[in-house]
């Protein structure tokens, strides 16, 4: 009898373990949002950018916009927009399929967001789990080695008359040089 119930307890919290397994969904798109991204969320699906009714189709890399009375997917924004700046402009987090199929909803409920600005964005963020953000698709800077090129004027004595002293640290290696 025994052995009956601690068989029945194994496969009870065997079965338990299972389901409470399948509850647990985690998505994490960090590395897919853009620089100019809102910080805090850990997955986003679209940004409404208030200030000219868009939205940004984070997983796509995708703006979505009116134009000419239909929803247009576009990898940039139209020339009517080139004086938006993503990067100042208020964004918002929606995790809804189609946000704009209900745009009056989003356009009402974030109107007093419009003209608002200093929003952190991921670009600006300390947050170590943005430290390597989009490390792959940034520019990297490219550093030349130049060749040192000493020149003869004043006798290389930087005005001390060739007299050094004990004190004097130049040439020692302090620094990072020019």
């Amino acid at each position: 009898m025994k052995k009956i119930i601690i068989t029945a307890a194994i496969f009870l919290s065997c079965i338990a373990y299972k389901s409470a397994n399948a509850q647990i969904s985690l998505s994490i798109n960090i590395g897919s949002q853009p620089e100019w991204g809102p910080v805090g969320y850990d997955h986003a699906d679209y940004y409404y950018m208030p200030d000219i009714d868009t939205y940004y189709d984070v997983p796509a890399h995708q703006y979505v916009y009116l134009e000419n009375n239909s929803w247009v997917r576009r990898a940039s924004l139209p020339a009517r927009y080139s004086n938006y700046n993503v990067y100042n402009g208020y964004k918002v987090v929606v995790n809804e399929r189609n946000p704009w199929a209900r745009n009056d909803v989003y356009r009402a409920k974030y109107a007093n967001y419009r003209g608002r600005t200093g929003q952190t964005i991921i670009r600006d963020s300390r947050d170590v789990k943005y430290s390597n953000h989009w490390a792959n698709n940034r520019p990297t800077r490219v550093v030349e080695h130049r060749k040192v090129v000493k020149y003869k004027g004043n006798n290389g004595n930087h005005g001390d008359n060739g007299k050094r002293d004990d004190n004097d640290k130049h040439g020692k290696g302090h620094g990072r040089g020019h």
